[in-house]
């Protein structure tokens, strides 16, 4: 039988196109109910994991999401037992040390470990570091709970006004721009030009960003030593709140804009309107998150205030997943669409190069973008670490010469699978 959206011959047993990824054995033409990365989750679902970290969901993800469930733990108990130097610093650099970690497991850099790091990490995190103590400086000292709810509580230095302006205005523009140059530079590169590769960029550096930005705020903290008398319901609200809920808003929101700049098709598609909608849409998420921590801040219940900050940045994360899952969802099956629109006939490949479903493990069709028994995405496999000669190309395929820099990764969105 054959596709009725892309006309590609598939087997009678084949559940999904194994093309364009569209299931030949329900009306569901969009596959709302199976998402292209994680065929056993819904597009509109609340997965962290296979939406921030796309390429290692099928293989890893149970493995990234017991290192992120124990680095809350251990936080929390830290800020449980007065420990709160350690709890900020665990808060702190618990997502970045994951995230790292995951590019560095799925080779997203391609054996570019210092490039990657540097521009999408390093350069971001000392860019937020002197920001964030430019603008934080210029606040009067905090009050109780404008401490607890996000550092930026009496903004006396300001004035009323110009306390609300910081935060809703200057530091989601300013530290956006920030949070852009790192990412936008490596996916303009060819061998990171792909739309999964700018997304992770943009959320590492956002992580990036929040840890700079949680280190400068609780420095008092840090410096503090063991709190005698404290309350660990506000202190293990305050770890969650500054070491996970911030970092997972800022960084998806970043991801999202970075993903627009990578786009479909060969090479990324640059400063396009796209691209520019993404950019204000993070914009906006980061000054509804960062306005109204600043609001509930002025709460004299500080454990209230920091509660309330917590359930204001969960509804933001929420609809940031689901509007990046889509974009991820949407880019994957438009791109093998393409993808599948202009294949050439007649591909055969060696029974060694055979290739299998990371999430199913059954055998990949020839020049399959989706695996045809689970719909899972062929695009979100691990890249090899050790890239070594070019396999031969299927019969009746042209040679790729060596000097035009074929990606190691793949062919990118919109080119032939």
């Amino acid at each position: 039988m054959s596709c009725p959206q892309c006309h590609a011959p598939i087997p009678e047993v084949a559940h999904y196109c194994h093309r364009c990824g569209r299931d030949v054995r329900s009306d569901d033409e969009s596959r709302q109910r199976h998402f292209a990365v994680k065929p056993d989750e819904p597009v509109a679902s609340f997965a962290l994991v296979s939406t921030i970290m796309p390429r290692g969901a099928g293989e890893r993800g149970r493995t990234y999401q017991i290192t992120l469930g124990v680095a809350l733990v251990a936080a929390l108990l830290a800020a449980c037992f007065g420990a709160v130097p350690l709890a900020v610093v665990i808060a702190a650099f618990a997502i970045p040390v994951t995230y790292i970690v995951y590019l560095y497991d799925v080779n997203l850099w391609d054996d570019h470990p210092v490039q990657v790091t540097l521009m999408a990490f390093l350069l971001t995190f000392v860019l937020g570091l002197g920001f964030t103590l430019l603008w934080f400086q210029g606040l009067a000292a905090p009050t109780p709970s404008g401490a607890t709810a996000g550092g930026a509580g009496a903004g006396a230095g300001f004035g009323s006004l110009g306390s609300l302006l910081v935060p809703v205005l200057l530091v989601p523009v300013v530290g956006e721009l920030i949070r852009q140059i790192g990412p936008v530079f490596l996916a303009s590169r060819p061998r990171f030009d792909d739309l999964l590769d700018g997304a992770s960029f943009g959320v590492v550096s956002g992580v990036g960003f929040a840890t700079a930005d949680t280190l400068v705020r609780h420095w008092s903290l840090l410096s503090g030593g063991f709190a005698r008398e404290i309350d660990p319901g506000l202190w293990m609200s305050l770890i969650f709140l500054e070491g996970f809920v911030k970092p997972l808003v800022i960084g998806t929101a970043t991801g999202i804009a970075c993903a627009e700049f990578s786009g479909l098709g060969r090479g990324y598609d640059g400063f396009t309107s796209r691209y520019a909608r993404g950019v204000a849409e993070a914009v906006v998420a980061n000054a509804l998150y960062f306005g109204g921590v600043h609001l509930f801040s002025r709460i004299e219940n500080p454990t209230l205030s920091v509660v309330l900050s917590i359930v204001w940045g969960l509804l933001i994360l929420g609809a940031l997943v689901i509007r990046m899952r889509r974009i991820l969802h949407v880019a994957l099956l438009e791109a093998a669409l393409e993808a599948a629109q202009t294949e050439a006939a007649g591909a055969v490949i060696p029974q060694e190069a055979q290739e299998f479903c990371h999430q199913c493990e059954m055998p990949l069709l020839v020049g399959a973008s989706f695996c045809s028994a689970c719909g899972a995405s062929a695009r979100v496999r691990h890249k090899e670490h050790h890239v070594g000669a070019a396999a031969p190309p299927p019969p009746g395929q042209p040679q790729v010469a060596a000097e035009a820099g074929p990606r190691q990764d793949g062919p990118s969105q919109g080119e032939q699978a």
